[in-house]
């Protein structure tokens, strides 16, 4: 058994190799501009921070630290379409001839999908979740909001990642569709447990406050719904598989 999947564990080092130098290379060049970066992820900050107050790192090293997180998660979004492309080389063996064509939508797809997601994420959702969580209490005097670089840029990054991850879904549905492993019908029965899923996560990858949650489950559910649309066009379900179900 062992032997049948060491050609599989060959070929996925060496996609996580291509991968993980393709990052390395690429944060050596995004380390020259982490500064511009930072002051773009900065910017939803600084909107809803006080007048004058800057964010402040609490530790020795913090700084050169948040540098070296800002360098990692630029190289991430930089190299997105490489890992793509290993991914796809990495399923490509399993697939038939037809379907090894589509490694260039796929890779376009996923890394505009992923965009959009951030995006959407940087531009909406930070915002309103900042505004919450940085002004609360302030008003009362309550609190005195000194946020850690270090921190923010860490919960930034996995924000924009998880955003990202999340709407790959219509891409994820259609290639599977594309290869027959899911039907609209399948998706269909899923639904309310997707719905439920999706919650979860939502309350997983953002902070502990409704409308951020709401934010990111409402335009997941969306996507799941575009998803179904997308497969029905791709692989419908056949009245003869709706037959053998019942039977």
């Amino acid at each position: 058994m062992f032997e049948d999947l060491k050609p599989h564990l060959i070929d996925l080092r060496k996609r996580l190799t291509i991968s993980i130098i393709t990052i390395i290379a690429m944060f050596f060049v995004c380390y020259g501009f982490w500064e511009m970066i930072l002051q773009i992820i900065l910017a939803p900050l600084i909107d809803v921070l006080p007048k004058d107050t800057k964010p402040v790192f609490i530790q020795v090293g913090e700084g050169f630290l948040t540098a070296v997180k800002v360098s990692f998660f630029s190289a991430f979004i930089v190299s997105l379409p490489i890992i793509f492309w290993q991914l796809w080389l990495f399923v490509a063996p399993g697939l038939y001839s037809n379907e090894k064509k589509m490694i260039l939508p796929f890779v376009f797809f996923a890394t505009i999908m992923f965009l959009i997601g951030v995006l959407f994420a940087y531009f909406i959702v930070i915002p309103y979740g900042l505004a919450f969580l940085i002004t609360f209490g302030n008003d009362s005097g309550m609190f005195n909001a000194m946020p850690s670089i270090g921190y923010y840029v860490t919960f930034f990054a996995r924000f924009m990642i998880g955003f990202g991850i999340a709407f790959e879904l219509p891409v994820v549905c259609y290639f599977l569709a594309k290869i027959g492993l899911i039907t609209d019908q399948t998706l269909i029965k899923f639904f309310r447990i997707a719905v439920v899923l999706i919650f979860i996560l939502a309350a997983f990858l953002t902070p502990p406050e409704v409308t951020t949650q709401i934010l990111m489950a409402v335009p997941l559910v969306v996507l799941y719904g575009v998803s179904i649309i997308i497969v029905k066009f791709v692989n419908p379900e056949k009245p003869s598989d709706l037959n053998s179900d019942d039977e």
